[in-house]
């Protein structure tokens, strides 16, 4: 390099034009620190309010810390030189379009994993039904929850799956209603089958609530019967849904046994033909 040729007002020129690029940059990194931190303490006092485990805390924290630096990395490098990195961002947006399209999948899982886990419909031991699968919540991850079915079967479910339909959280309701129906002969004293009907329940139903009072509804006139269906509310925290309808049921088949209350069932008579 031939030091003769430099023209000194020139590298001075270069240098005053320099520096003030050089100092928006650095404010601009500074802003974006300051609003990361800020936002970053934000993020972690709503997660906190909200009993979020420390796990989905740091994460939360650490994609808004990251997130913001790097917009502001950007920004700082543009002023340093502008339109430089054009080129370079169309060709980041190209990949990442690219990329995007080959991970759609895996990215839409991800993002409902994490709304997933902000919004928590559901946790872990929680009877869930959603997509067709009941039970139990076995695990959830940021692909995919896991259920262990009625049956016994073990599912797991995307979470893009999961977030874009309705949830049913059966462990959320602190109470339930029981319902099922009965028929009794047409000839049956109503008054008589409604008292016995709710006595027995009132007295044989394990949780079994007053308020809402349980109801005895007649609801059409059968072939054989003239049908009702009981209802009932449980506290679900002291008798499972199953168990009350099973306690429930078998009540009433006892209570009206011992009462004379027939309960008849469809009877056929098959006629021979002669000859």
């Amino acid at each position: 390099m031939n030091l003769s040729n430099l023209n000194i007002d020139e590298v001075l020129n270069s240098i005053i034009d320099f520096l003030p690029r050089l100092g928006l940059a650095l404010l601009v990194l500074l802003v974006a620190y300051w609003i990361s931190r800020i936002v970053k303490r934000q993020v972690r006092r709503s997660m906190e309010r909200r009993n979020r485990e420390p796990e989905l805390i740091l994460l939360l924290e650490m994609l808004t810390h990251w997130g913001i630096l790097t917009v502001g990395i950007v920004l700082a490098a543009d002023q340093i030189a502008p339109g430089r990195f054009s080129s370079l961002i169309a060709g980041l947006g190209v990949a990442g379009i690219t990329i995007g399209f080959a991970l759609q999948d895996v990215a839409k899982n991800f993002i409902a994993g994490l709304l997933l886990l902000i919004q928590q419909p559901f946790e872990i031991g929680d009877i869930i039904e959603v997509v067709g699968y009941g039970g139990t919540v076995l695990d959830i991850a940021l692909r995919a929850i896991t259920l262990r079915t009625w049956d016994g079967r073990h599912v797991i479910i995307p979470n893009s799956e999961v977030y874009l339909n309705p949830i049913v959280n059966f462990s959320a309701a602190s109470r339930r209603r029981v319902d099922f129906n009965v028929g009794v002969a047409p000839d049956s004293d109503l008054g008589k089958v409604t008292r016995v009907a709710l006595k027995t329940l009132s007295e044989n139903v394990e949780g079994i609530l007053q308020d809402p009072a349980p109801q005895i509804v007649f609801s059409n006139f059968g072939d054989f019967t003239i049908d009702f269906t009981a209802y009932y509310w449980i506290d679900t925290g002291e008798a499972g849904y199953l168990k009350a309808k099973n306690e429930g049921v078998m009540a009433i088949k006892r209570a009206f046994e011992q009462e004379k209350i027939e309960m008849p069932f469809p009877t056929y008579v098959t006629i021979t033909p002669s000859g």
